[in-house]
């Protein structure tokens, strides 16, 4: 009988320690689940990461965006890169939220190069670096940029985007980033075509980035973070002897290339973007 007991409180023993193994097991899996924050990107080209093939499909998209660099960190799930390249604030809205829900935790957007029409005035006015005038377009390209920032339609709908992004994932983190300089700044007082369109480029890149931190001020909501990348990519322009940026024409043309990616991502995480939760 003695026997029978102690077998007995052998075979409750082994039981519990059974059951809190199993409980144990249970309770670690969405911890471990939990430690990836789920993630998010939308945006345009420089989202997709366009120029720095190769290609995943017509979006553009790119194995060296910014987000996919994420996607390798212990810290991070990147659910989809849904950005597109040519897409403005608006084709954010209409075609890119469907994958937001309550269970996003971290959205990147880099969103409002298109609304400015950006490409245009490369491709238009930007002949001048080859020694060629600009094209009959190029003031129309300008005129358009100039209306946008001016009249603070492109302020409006970075606002009117950020706040879609609020209302279809409600619990995550919104990081809004700037665009590089294409071209480095140069010194003062130049006077040659190529220099006068390099002074454009800059300040329009200088207003671009200002609206979009305009826009997240405005939105007041400690949820949404601006990040400036201009700094990382300085002495790395599309003419510079390192360029992280690259020359040329289409798809690959003023944007950057693996390096410049790798430049976002490294500005991205040192805002504290794709840390571990």
């Amino acid at each position: 009988m003695g026997n029978t007991t102690v077998r007995r409180r052998h075979a409750a023993f082994a039981a519990g320690l059974a059951t809190l193994a199993m409980a144990a097991g249970v309770a670690s899996a969405p911890a471990q689940a939990a430690d990836k924050t789920k993630y998010i990107a939308l945006g345009d080209s420089f989202a997709a990461g366009q120029g720095a093939g190769p290609y995943l499909d017509d979006c553009f998209r790119s194995d060296n965006a910014y987000s996919e660099l994420a996607d390798e960190s212990k810290a991070i799930k990147l659910v989809v890169n849904a950005a597109c390249s040519g897409k403005t604030t608006g084709d954010v809205v209409n075609d890119q939220l469907s994958q937001l829900n309550k269970s996003t935790e971290l959205v990147t957007i880099t969103a409002g190069g298109n609304n400015l029409g950006f490409g245009d005035i490369i491709n238009y006015c930007g002949t001048v670096l080859a020694n060629l005038p600009p094209a009959q377009e190029c003031a129309g390209a300008i005129a358009h940029a100039e209306v946008q920032l001016q009249s603070g339609q492109l302020e409006s709908d970075l606002v009117a985007m950020i706040q879609s992004v609020q209302a279809a994932a409600p619990n995550a983190e919104i990081v809004v980033t700037g665009y590089p300089y294409l071209l480095d700044p140069i010194p003062a007082g130049l006077t040659d075509p190529a220099a006068q369109f390099i002074y454009q480029a800059t300040d329009l890149a200088d207003r671009l980035n200002q609206t979009i931190a305009a826009a997240v001020a405005a939105v007041d909501d400690p949820k949404v973070q601006y990040v400036d990348v201009r700094a990382a990519f300085l002495g790395h322009g599309a003419l510079s002897p390192e360029p992280w940026i690259n020359l040329g024409t289409a798809p690959d043309g003023f944007h950057p290339n693996a390096a410049g990616y790798q430049a976002y991502f490294t500005a991205l995480s040192q805002a504290g973007t794709f840390a571990t939760p």
